[in-house]
């Protein structure tokens, strides 16, 4: 997916959306800067639409840093999911990040934090009531 650089450059955006069941996956590998943010938005929430996807998953683990643009634009974009009919929940949160974003009133609201992809898959299937719909790979929350 293309990213469109001031100047009209074109660049690859470093993020890979892949669909499993009716979830859209989303795996951000570099930091994106704001244009590239915003490109990523419209381009899931125009996904959401096509595709009939009752959920995303954003997986944040390869990023060592969340700006407050980047914040702000996941938080509206679990809004407009939400509008769509689908639920976003976010994954792979690193520690010094989740400590950051704390330090400096950083929210994301509307959306769901989920430890890890597979922590996210088990949310989302409880959330859009597809529970059953999502195959069970690891540890319920009764093996606690």
């Amino acid at each position: 997916m293309p990213s469109i650089e001031p100047g009209g450059a074109t660049e690859p955006l470093r993020v890979s959306i892949l669909t499993q069941w009716q979830y859209l996956i989303v795996s951000i590998h570099t930091a994106l800067d704001d244009g590239q943010m915003v490109r990523l938005q419209r381009d899931l929430i125009d996904q959401v639409g096509r595709q009939r996807s009752r959920g995303i998953i954003v997986d944040l683990s390869t990023l060592d840093v969340l700006d407050s643009f980047a914040t702000r634009t996941l938080t509206q974009l679990a809004h407009a999911a939400q509008l769509r009919g689908a639920v976003t929940v976010v994954v792979g949160i690193a520690p010094e990040v989740a400590i950051a974003m704390t330090q400096l009133a950083l929210h994301m609201n509307f959306l769901h934090t989920a430890l890890d992809l597979e922590e996210g898959l088990a949310l989302l299937g409880e959330l859009t009531g597809a529970g059953n719909g999502v195959p069970s790979q690891g540890r319920s929350h009764d093996d606690q």
